[in-house]
């Protein structure tokens, strides 16, 4: 197995993606290629002590900046390390493609290099989101897909459902929810309601619609919605998660008990931020592509970016394609798959 890493993505790169590989690899023995800048991941790679592991380096010229548009990443930049790194798991020669770069050119390296897997149409991002029951709920999805039909929902059901129960391994049977404003069926807008009765048709424990407050609840394993609802989900949650983190900072400098309680809940805080810490999850994989595509944050250190490596890995070696396959239609009665 070789996973081909976009070394030049992200805030800290190439340093952040370098180390991440090493740790990576030592820890697995799994193999890595560094796609980028040759001559500076030579440099790179030496520092971080590389040498004897499998990692070998595939020379891009061009990087994608952060803030340039997905459709220059597949159609102008096909010397970045962002597209060569997704042409080689589309060529065979990798397994998996991971990125800490561009959010929307990774999703377009991933939907249009890499290319869907058989019988998708639209590949859904996923992204575990931390719960009070200490089991992540998965919404998907949360930015690929900004306007779907009621089929790409069931089908992102089906794909949030074999995520849970072959790679989280959280649930043998997931619960699937939709994403609505109220708990009743009927609740929604067209797109929730005309998705609800197809949901109930196939073989997934679908429980019915989940509000926002459910998605920290842990009362459902997996909920459905839009590619721009669950985008919004997510980056709110994001900010959110920070302010509160910045507000608890600001009032425990106000006195010095205040400063004595924190150092008491010091551990149980550490314990907090590691199940909040996205680093932990490693990145929201694109279920549905042909090949296993990883797409982390942008702010990746050698933590995330090896954890990242590792969540490819466990999706090959869980042949979670194939298994995706056989849900799609073992779970969705075929009138409907048409």
């Amino acid at each position: 197995m070789y996973i081909a890493l976009d070394a030049m993505g992200g805030d800290y790169a190439p340093q952040s993606n370098v180390k991440g590989a090493v740790l990576f690899a030592k820890e697995y023995n799994i193999g890595v290629y560094l796609v980028g800048n040759k001559e500076i991941l030579e440099e790179e790679l030496e520092k971080a002590g590389g040498k004897g592991l499998p990692i070998e380096i595939v020379h891009a010229e061009e990087v994608i900046g952060m803030d340039e548009p997905p459709s220059v990443a597949v159609r102008k930049k096909r010397k970045s390390s962002m597209y060569i790194a997704g042409k080689l798991v589309r060529e065979g020669k990798a397994q998996a493609f991971v990125s800490a770069g561009n959010t929307g050119a990774a999703m377009a390296i991933s939907k249009f290099v890499v290319g869907a897997a058989e019988g998708i149409e639209r590949p859904g991002i996923a992204v575990a989101f931390p719960t009070k029951k200490g089991k992540p709920t998965v919404l998907i999805d949360v930015g690929a897909n900004v306007d779907c039909r009621p089929k790409h929902l069931l089908y992102f059901a089906v794909m949030g459902h074999t995520y849970v129960k072959e790679i989280l391994k959280s649930s043998e049977s997931p619960k699937v929810g939709i994403l609505s404003i109220g708990e009743e069926e009927g609740k929604g807008n067209d797109l929730v309601k005309d998705t609800y009765p197809l949901l109930k048709m196939t073989g997934l424990n679908f429980v019915g619609n989940a509000e926002g407050r459910d998605i920290f609840t842990g009362d459902f394993d997996v909920i459905v919605c839009d590619g721009f609802v669950g985008n919004v989900v997510l980056k709110t949650s994001e900010s959110l998660g920070t302010i509160i983190v910045e507000m608890i900072k600001q009032e425990v400098e106000k006195s010095i008990i205040s400063k004595i309680g924190a150092a008491l809940m010091l551990p149980a805080l550490k314990r907090f931020k590691k199940k909040a810490d996205f680093a932990e999850y490693g990145g929201a994989p694109l279920l549905g592509a042909k090949g296993t595509c990883i797409i982390t944050h942008g702010r990746a250190d050698a933590k995330a970016i090896k954890n990242a490596l590792k969540v490819a890995s466990q999706f090959e070696e869980t042949h979670f394609n194939d298994k995706l396959k056989e849900n799609l239609t073992n779970l969705i009665p075929e009138e409907l798959r048409e």
